[in-house]
């Protein structure tokens, strides 16, 4: 996790943007304007041609996004499932949106939650390797399930090792349901979270970095701050990627728990929250060019994105 808390401590700010769009969040021009575009340059038998013009809006979309929050934020985490539900140009958005990132200096964390039996999740760590030495998603670090247990983790952990990249995996998730599985009892004694707590914290034992943290982080959410305050305190070497800030009701003290006495220890992601902000902006209206309306959303984000830094600032001091 090194250059990640480099970055973090660069911009002395400890969020990450999720870079999560759907239609509902774009602005209704853009979304049309490049509907229009793509219409002009393909042929009349593609089936495609509402996913390609929604993967180009969503693109210019991240573009504007990015542009606004990367001297203000360190890092950003696209949700591949919104990119996925457009087919191969949603694909395509995915790795240009990464890619367009990295090259603005931000850590790129793809939020792919895999989880497969070994042979499989070798392929799929080719996300931090890449292919025959192409690096073709673009991302610092991913999101992994562990549900499969240690052969479903060890191709990631020996995958980020290869290539100097870093894993976060689900402990403690931050959707209501969590529950049903995450807080059983064990014979134990323990719960299903804290045991895989445990074993999150043994994968990255030999990974460790100069600041103390290993390649294997957690995903704790922001809605569980108690039980996230008790996964800081037993897993002292791990560095925890925190969901749930903003629209899902975590707040900047519902998480100082969840870093250390340094105030490191963990990044805290907003998406709606920042990526949505224009819809509560009465300079907004659907008659707007769609470079304006961008302009709004860049305007917003880069706010939202300071009012929460400023607010975790205040928290963790």
């Amino acid at each position: 996790m090194d250059r990640l808390i480099e970055a973090i401590e660069s911009k002395q700010n400890p969020s990450v943007v999720g870079l999560d769009p759907t239609p509902a969040l774009i602005p209704t021009q853009v979304m049309n304007a490049y509907t229009i575009e793509v219409e002009h340059n393909v042929d009349d038998d593609d089936d495609n041609t509402a996913a390609t013009a929604a993967a180009v809006a969503y693109f210019e979309f991240n573009r504007a996004i990015i542009d606004a929050v990367e001297d203000i934020v360190p890092a950003v985490k696209p949700q591949i499932a919104m990119y996925e539900a457009l087919g191969p140009a949603g694909l395509d958005c995915y790795t240009m949106t990464c890619e367009y990132a990295r090259d603005h200096g931000l850590y790129v964390i793809g939020d792919i939650k895999r989880g497969d039996i070994g042979s499989t999740a070798a392929a799929y760590a080719k996300h931090l390797t890449g292919f025959n030495g192409s690096d073709v998603w673009h991302e610092d670090a991913v999101t992994v399930n562990p549900y499969l247990g240690s052969d479903g983790i060890e191709p990631f952990t020996a995958a980020a090792q290869e290539a100097d990249r870093d894993l976060f995996i689900l402990v403690r998730t931050s959707n209501p349901s969590s529950a049903q599985i995450q807080e059983l009892e064990l014979a134990s004694g323990e719960r299903v979270y804290e045991h895989v707590a445990d074993l999150v914290e043994q994968w990255g034992a030999d990974t460790i970095g100069r600041f103390g943290y290993a390649r294997t982080g957690a995903v704790v959410g922001a809605t569980h701050p108690e039980e996230g305050a008790q996964l800081r305190a037993r897993m002292p070497h791990t560095f925890f990627l925190v969901p749930g800030y903003g629209a899902q009701g975590g707040t900047a003290q519902s998480v100082a728990g969840m870093f250390d006495r340094d105030g490191s220890g963990a990044i805290v992601n907003s998406s709606r929250g920042i990526i949505g902000a224009w819809r509560n902006d009465p300079r907004y209206t659907e008659d707007l060019d769609p470079e304006a309306a961008l302009g709004v959303v860049a305007d917003n984000a880069r706010e939202a994105a300071k009012d929460m830094r400023d607010q975790l600032r205040v928290a963790l001091a």
